[in-house]
């Protein structure tokens, strides 16, 4: 793809408050434009705080060129669904400035700081690999399962293939009220027919179908004007076919007036919510439905029940909270009484949680993530960060998108600035032979799209617009590796 210089900034990459310098300087294409730079960049994960730090650099950089390293064989990370060939992640992989090399485990593969000796910058965006654990008693019982994993199981990421989660129970409690929560409650909910024209894994599909579960309770530790889920989330649950919501009126008491004071996204939301909890249920076909999901407040998770046996879960003992102060800021603080919400899968979907990805890369364990000001990794010139690992898992795409282009602005900044160093770096030259001598084969973006055809080929045999590879050894067979 010809990459046009364009000195105009997406108004959305910008903070509040402007940065000085851009409001009577050149713009960072005429800048460089007059210097005999070409800055070797390397970017460490391909979701897309990855390729919108990229896609900044090589847009506002007409020297640049950019590897992007990912542990998976494939680009892309969790949002792996088709993306359209006008997407900025697709377009800027083909671009002739930036190549991706999949199959690369930064951290052991390559260590970071062989890759700072070969690169003039290095940008960490490997986003959130892990999960927040409930830290309750019978966490670790059969039965009890991170909604991360879940998504990566029913998703094809091939780390969570073997996961093999029972569903021959009647009811699923999933802790936790964000986006993730209701993803997984849909696909648990979701008639077979049409998870069929999806590309949901077919091992995923095949367990789906013997599913047992027919109802899904959500549950949060504050009320319904705290909820992190999204309008969107919610209208797909409320019109999931053939389901019925179980929402308690008496949890939204007194909040009609209330919502009139908050933001117009939380006050859309609330009002959805308070519309379908004051539903008159028997007017609506729906009250028949087979399967049923619930949004249970202010109650947070004290101890998983194990079954008589003790070998699985059998349910949750929840601590019944109140809310200390209000809005957003609410605290769930308990009030003494407990009850127990029978159940035989409980999914724990409290967030998820960056890693520490090399020894020499500060880490702050307790926010989980990357220490930096402004994507500047501290104490650590020419390191940057960008999405998940730089700010927390917080945020929808557009919001990674923004972080991530202030990133590649503060890189070149720097660049210009001649913070990072001036001479010539032998970038993925250097490090194909470190992987080669350690018999690392890596894989290109051409690959991807290779799998990538046979993958839709696939899927085209059976139906559906996908049957994703799940195997990175098959995957690396296919491609002669």
């Amino acid at each position: 793809m010809a990459l046009r210089c364009s000195c105009r900034w997406p108004w959305s990459a910008w903070p509040r408050t402007r940065p000085s310098f851009a409001r009577n300087t050149p713009s960072l294409c005429q800048q460089f434009s007059t210097q005999e730079i070409n800055p070797q960049i390397c970017v460490v994960g391909s979701g897309p705080a990855g390729f919108y730090t990229a896609q900044h650099v090589l847009k506002h950089h007409a020297k640049a060129h950019v590897d992007i390293y990912e542990r998976q064989p494939v680009p892309f990370g969790l949002v792996r669904f088709g993306v359209a060939p006008d997407h900025p992640e697709v377009k800027t992989a083909r671009s002739p400035r930036c190549a991706f090399r999949g199959n690369v485990a930064v951290g052991s593969d390559v260590t970071v700081a062989e890759l700072r000796e070969a690169y003039h910058a290095v940008v960490l965006s490997y986003g959130a690999e892990d999960h927040q654990t409930l830290g309750v008693q019978g966490e670790q019982l059969p039965g009890v399962l991170s909604a991360r994993a879940f998504v990566g199981w029913y998703n094809g990421l091939p780390e969570n293939q073997a996961l093999a989660p029972d569903l021959s129970c009647d009811t699923a409690v999933i802790l936790g009220q964000g986006n993730v929560a209701l993803d997984v409650a849909r696909i648990l909910l979701t008639p077979i027919e049409h998870l069929e024209k999806t590309d949901i894994t077919e091992a995923a599909l095949e367990a789906l179908r013997q599913s047992q579960v027919k109802t899904v309770w959500i549950v949060g530790r504050r009320g319904p004007l705290q909820v992190a889920f999204t309008i969107k989330e919610l209208r797909e649950m409320i019109q999931l076919p053939g389901t019925r919501p179980l929402l308690d009126p008496a949890d939204f008491l007194g909040l009609q007036d209330r919502i009139k004071e908050v933001p117009r996204p939380r006050k859309r939301l609330t009002e959805l919510l308070l519309q379908t909890a004051t539903g008159q249920p028997g007017a609506d076909h729906r009250a028949r439905a087979p399967r049923a999901w619930g949004l249970r407040f202010f109650r947070s998770p004290q101890q998983v029940l194990p079954s008589p046996d003790g070998q699985r879960a059998a349910g949750v003992r929840l601590a019944v909270t109140r809310l200390e102060g209000t809005g957003e800021a609410a605290r769930a603080v308990p009030t003494g009484d407990v009850e127990d919400l029978p159940c035989g899968l409980v999914l724990s979907s409290l967030g998820y949680r960056s890693r520490p990805i090399d020894p020499s890369v500060p880490f702050d364990p307790k926010l989980g993530i990357i220490p930096n000001t402004e994507g500047r990794v501290v104490d650590a010139p020419g390191l940057y960060c960008s999405g998940w690992v730089k700010r927390g898992p917080t945020g929808v795409i557009a919001t990674t998108m923004t972080d991530s282009f202030l990133t590649g602005q503060t890189l070149l900044q720097d660049l210009k600035a001649g913070l990072l160093p001036s001479g010539p770096r032998p970038g993925y030259a250097a490090i194909q032979a470190l992987l080669g001598s350690r018999g690392v084969r890596p894989v290109s973006f051409s690959d991807w799209e290779k799998l990538d055809a046979e993958e839709v080929s696939r899927g085209q045999s059976v139906g559906k617009p996908r049957e994703k590879l799940v195997d990175p050894q098959e995957m690396l067979r296919l491609l002669g590796h």
